[in-house]
């Protein structure tokens, strides 16, 4: 009996996903409204960058305040790449993910020889050096005024990507890889080695898990993720500036992960979504704005610790129940 009840709820929720990517697919043709457009392409790219930190937050147990630079460094590599050299977006895309995973490496490696509030503290701290870079370093970065102009993606069979509603399909099927990169990375070893590391260093360490290089890994992966993100940002919005690319941000990230559920995968979609959408309805309470988007993420943070996404999962397996009995 419990194994048929298993198969019909995996099988319902292969259905689910199913269903849930070909309405993502649809999205274009349903939503007409260029602004809403626009907000859920930005929770799209928010998804990628979460996903990232996730790794290292949720499944590693490592709270990193350096997401947005990472974020940053692949946006501006990505449009100095196509502004200064005849690299198109799609060769930049590549060496974006390539240096900020490099860069993670680098600064994982002398980081991880702290842990807990020491670890955020340092992550922090490189946070800030990158952003006021970005904003002293006028010769590269632009400083304030920033890179306008950044290309957007050469059409491809005819497809002109400078299209937002073309970016989009870009946008999403970079997410679904992203997803199913997560997916593979969490069931396999490494996963199960970083998932032991969150849950005890000591006993992982005792079992022959090499903590710096798991640690490193993770760190270096949330990275690429993030540089990914920044790429495809600046060739959607076609300008880079370092105001997105700030601590605010890396907080913003970090409380998306937490209010959707911190070491699921589905935790981050709905936590981005949340946080891209939330402050804009909002905009409506005018001065009173912030006030309601802060009491509300307490309220979410506080009733709900494990996230929506737990919430979602509670009232999921009640309904089952539900069916369940009155089939008997």
């Amino acid at each position: 009996m419990r194994n048929n009840v298993s198969i019909h709820a995996k099988t319902v929720k292969i259905a689910l996903g199913i269903l849930v990517i070909i309405a993502a697919f649809l999205v274009p043709q349903v939503v007409t409204d260029a602004y809403y457009l626009h907000l859920i392409s930005m929770s799209l790219i928010w998804t990628i960058m979460t996903q990232g930190l996730n790794i290292i937050q949720g499944y590693t147990g490592y709270v990193s305040l350096a997401q947005a630079s990472f974020f940053g460094i692949g946006a501006y590599a990505s449009a100095l790449l196509t502004l200064k050299t005849d690299l198109s977006s799609w060769a930049a895309l590549p060496v974006a993910i390539l240096v900020t995973t490099v860069i993670g490496a680098l600064i994982g490696y002398p980081i991880f020889r702290t842990k807990g509030h020491y670890f955020a503290i340092v992550t922090m701290a490189f946070c800030v050096i990158t952003w006021i870079v970005m904003v002293t370093w006028e010769s590269l970065t632009g400083g304030d005024a920033g890179l306008p102009n950044v290309p957007a993606p050469k059409s491809v069979f005819g497809i002109n990507f400078a299209d937002k509603s073309n970016y989009y399909y870009i946008l999403l099927i970079f997410v679904l890889l992203t997803l199913l990169f997560v997916h593979r990375l969490i069931h396999s070893k490494i996963g199960r080695s970083l998932i032991s590391i969150r849950e005890n260093e000591q006993l992982a360490q005792a079992i022959g898990v090499s903590l710096t290089r798991y640690k490193l890994l993770a760190f270096s992966i949330s990275a690429g993720l993030a540089g990914l993100s920044g790429s495809l940002y600046a060739h959607y919005v076609r300008y880079v500036n370092p105001t997105p690319f700030s601590i605010d941000y890396s907080l913003n990230a970090i409380l998306a992960v937490i209010l959707g559920g911190s070491g699921t995968i589905a935790g981050p979609i709905i936590g981005s979504f949340l946080l891209v959408f939330l402050p804009e309805y909002l905009r409506i309470a005018e001065e009173y704005r912030l006030l309601i988007y802060s009491l509300m993420l307490i309220l979410i943070t506080i009733y709900f610790p494990k996230g929506i996404i737990h919430l979602l999962s509670v009232a999921w397996r009640s309904l089952r129940g539900r069916g369940l009995t009155r089939k008997q």
